[in-house]
Parts: structure tokens; C-alpha cells; sequence
């Protein structure tokens, strides 16, 4: 029998085994920590958001999830607990926050007496998870959620030149090399992302592609007045980008691209762009010198966000590197093709053909990727698509496998 908990945990109602649980393996208590979570976060938070509801639906599994927030809190449905720490913002225009009191976070995660720990993030409580999973006796594995190199080596490059990016890059690598191997494990949602881990000299890593809610995310979810409240015209393509507004995103090559697109075609196309983030004022900038620009605030709720897929023609995603791929997935499940970068982490995610993957990272040629590609049947394209993410990538699918390997882990 596990040992009863104290402090915030003392009163939540976690389940107990029972006599019969005897003759079956006892249900496993989860812990999920995390800093990348927010009310207007993405991948990371959709991720936990599935995964708590799997583990609700289809497993006799406890889960505590741990996340910043404005003050501390905590709440429980069913056997799932969320619990917040007060915690600063990153910045003012930012919706992230810093965790400071890292003891704190430790000593909960003491407290819950986890069977398995989880790290979403690659910062001190990833150090927090792995100190506690030591005093606790129990296996914790890191979920390399953000390639967090990619930006800091574009950073100091442009502001220090070469060798500084050079530097940065080189103490990332031996960083994450470090902590990670740490871990019992390290999963990662792409090929491309795990080659890189195992290129830095991590050895522990373990491919865990993310899935999509088929039966919300579906053709079905097209909602035409969204275009005519948006005011976009009936002939005209309607390009969308979802996801966080920051600078790692490259919206400044998406909005180039679409003045491309625009010089070349008119007004047969408009953009719609999703999302919030510290690069909200470039895209109002934009919006105020181009009326087939549209934008709207993030969207959290599952069903209108699928409404938001279905209505438009083609996914543009102008990020050079992504860890999760997860828009693709969505807006392809939904019966509409997604266009990236070549060489971006999404290409195993495209399923649209190798002329949806735009060779060069620059705004050019995302800006002809999209005008070749409009060419064809956009409806047609993004129902094949629709079929390959049926087939491949269902939640229900990427969890059962990845609670495989939580068991696996803990039986070790």
C-alpha cells in the first residue's frame, strides 16, 4: 500500500486500492510538470489537456498535474488534480510565467508520491522532477516538448554574430545533453527532433508522435458564416496560420510571404491568423496596410478551433523548427492540406505531397510553394490528408502506446 499523503494532497480525493486490485496491476499515479502552459498556450497544454482525458476515459490511473499560475491553487475532478503556483509572467506582453519557488514544486511532487514523474520542459523544474523522483525512488522521464536551441542560437547570432551564435549553440548542446540523459527516458514527438537529440549524445530517447481528436477535427466542422463574418470573399483562397505569435514562429516570413502572394496574385487570396503573443503588434501593423488580412484571438475550445480549420483552404505553417507538428495534424484532420518549411520537423506530418514542403526557408519560396500548390484541388488534397491522420494518428492510438511505456518504465 502506498503511504498516505500529507500537505495539499492530505484531503484530495485520490482513489485507494481495493482487495481485488490484488490479482491486477494497481492503477498508476502520474505526474505531469510543466512551465509551458498557459491559458493561451498550444501544443504542450493540448498534449496534457488529451492526455488527462484518456487517462479519465479509457484507465483506472490518477494524474496531478503541475503548471504556473497567477496565484495558488488547487482543484480535482475525478482523478485528475491541477495544481498552480503563483508565479510571475516572463514578460508583460508574454502569458507565460516563471516559476521561482522551485522548492515548492518539489515538495509537491514529494507530497503526491507519484509512481512516475514527467519534465515538459527543459528549465529548473526539470531538475526540481528529477531531484524529487531520486528521493522518492521512482522513474522520471523528460518530454523534449521545445527545441529550445534553434531560437537562442538565431538570437545571439544576429545580435553577437557567428561566433557568439556559435558559443551558444555549443553550451545548449552540452546542456541538454546533461539533462537529459538524466532521465529514464526522454520521449520526443518527431524523427527529426529524436535525430537531433541523439546527434547531441542523448541516448535514451524514445519517438512518441502526437495525435488528434478525429471526431472533432473533421470536414464536417465548416462553418461558411466564419468567412462572411471575417469578409472574406467567396473566391478568394483562405490561407490560415494557427499557433503562438512569437518571434520562434517566423510570423515575419509568413506576412512577407503573403505581400508575395499578393504582388503576384491579387486579392484571390486572404490570411487568417490565430493566436496570441508578443508578436500580436507586427501582425495588427500588417492588418491596418491589408485588408484581406484577418486575424483572431486564441482559440482553446476544441470544437470551435476545429470550425476555424475547416473553413479554410490551406494550413500555412512558416516555422523553421517545430518539436510538435500538432496544427498540421489538426487542420489536415479536418479536410484542409498544411504547407511548411522542408527540413522543419513537420515534413513526416505533410501529407499533402513533397511539393507542400517549401524548399528554401525564406518567404519567397513559401510564397511559390503556396501559389503552385493552390493550383490543384485543395478539397480533394486535404481529404487524403484527412484519411492518412485517421489511419496514423488518432489520440486513443498515441496514448495506449505511450502508457505502455509508462508501465514499462515503472515495473523496471
Amino acid at each position: 500500500m502506498r503511504p498516505s499523503r500529507g500537505g495539499v494532497f492530505a484531503s484530495l480525493p485520490f482513489g485507494s486500492l481495493t482487495p481485488a486490485s490484488r490479482f491486477t496491476p494497481p492503477p498508476l499515479r502520474l505526474c505531469d510538470v510543466t512551465q509551458f502552459y498557459s491559458p493561451v498556450s498550444g501544443g504542450v497544454k493540448r498534449y496534457l489537456t488529451e492526455k488527462r482525458d484518456y487517462l479519465a476515459r479509457h484507465t483506472a490511473d490518477e494524474h496531478v498535474l503541475l503548471v504556473p499560475g497567477p496565484r495558488h491553487a488547487a482543484r480535482t475532478e475525478g482523478r485528475c488534480t491541477q495544481i498552480e503556483i503563483a508565479s510571475p509572467r516572463v514578460s508583460f506582453s508574454s502569458h507565460y510565467r516563471f516559476v521561482w519557488n522551485v522548492r515548492r514544486v518539489e515538495t509537491l511532487i514529494r507530497e503526491a508520491k507519484p509512481d512516475l514523474i514527467e519534465a515538459g520542459e527543459p528549465y529548473q523544474l526539470a531538475w526540481a522532477c528529477l531531484r524529487a523522483g531520486r528521493a522518492l525512488g521512482v522513474p522520471v522521464v523528460g518530454f523534449y516538448h521545445s527545441h529550445f536551441p534553434e531560437s537562442y542560437f538565431r538570437t545571439f547570432r544576429r545580435f553577437g554574430g557567428r561566433p557568439a551564435g556559435a558559443l551558444v549553440d555549443g553550451l545548449s548542446r552540452r546542456y541538454i545533453r546533461r539533462l537529459y540523459n538524466r532521465f529514464d527516458l526522454t520521449l520526443v514527438a518527431s524523427p527529426k527532433l529524436e535525430r537531433v537529440l541523439q546527434g547531441y549524445g542523448v541516448g535514451n530517447t524514445r519517438l512518441v508522435p502526437l495525435g488528434v481528436e478525429t471526431d472533432v477535427f473533421e470536414p464536417s466542422a465548416r462553418d461558411p458564416l466564419l468567412r462572411r463574418r471575417l469578409g472574406v470573399q467567396e473566391r478568394q483562397a483562405l490561407l490560415l496560420f494557427v499557433g503562438r505569435l512569437s518571434r520562434e514562429k517566423r510570423m515575419d516570413l509568413l506576412l512577407e510571404a503573403f505581400s508575395i502572394i499578393r504582388r503576384y496574385a491579387g486579392d484571390r487570396f486572404a490570411l487568417l491568423v490565430v493566436g496570441e503573443g508578443a508578436e500580436r503588434a507586427r501582425v495588427e501593423e500588417a492588418r491596418g496596410a491589408n485588408p484581406d488580412l484577418h486575424w483572431l484571438p486564441y482559440e482553446g475550445d476544441a470544437r470551435k478551433l476545429a470550425s476555424i480549420y475547416a473553413s479554410a483552404d490551406l494550413l500555412v505553417h512558416p516555422s523553421p523548427c517545430e518539436t510538435f507538428g500538432l496544427v498540421a495534424l489538426e487542420a489536415q484532420a479536418c479536410g484542409i492540406p498544411a504547407l511548411a518549411f522542408r527540413g522543419s520537423g513537420m515534413d513526416d506530418l505533410i501529407f499533402g505531397g513533397p511539393e507542400f514542403l517549401a524548399p528554401e526557408m525564406t518567404a519567397e519560396s513559401l510564397a511559390r510553394a503556396v501559389l503552385r500548390v493552390a493550383q490543384g484541388d485543395l478539397r480533394e488534397i486535404g481529404a487524403h490528408a484527412r484519411e492518412a491522420v485517421i489511419r496514423r494518428y488518432p489520440w486513443k492510438t498515441v496514448f495506449k502506446a505511450l502508457f505502455e511505456i509508462y508501465a514499462g518504465c515503472v515495473k523496471r
